[in-house]
């Protein structure tokens, strides 16, 4: 594979990450908001908040957080598979 295809085939699937992301990130950072009244009739039964609630408060947040280091995670295997990676 010549430089310019590998770049081209490391910069598509860097896209596609980053769109699946995105979505991710949209999912829970508007839509799960939208319908925070429907959320909040679930109970999450060891902590008793409503689960709109939690969402809102720190649902939202946690998922974010796991979602930058699984990134990252996938980003580095993206970088090694097309001999981009940084070295350690």
């Amino acid at each position: 594979m010549s430089s310019k295809e590998n770049d081209k085939a490391h910069w598509d699937a860097t896209t596609r990450l980053m769109f699946i992301h995105l979505g991710i990130w949209v999912f829970f950072g508007y839509i799960i908001h939208m319908f925070v009244n429907v959320l909040n009739q679930v109970t999450i039964p060891v902590l008793g908040f409503p689960l709109g609630f939690y969402m809102a408060a720190q649902g939202s947040l946690i998922v974010f957080v796991v979602m930058l280091f699984i990134f990252a995670r996938q980003q580095n295997q993206i970088d090694r598979q097309y001999g981009v990676a940084e070295e350690d």
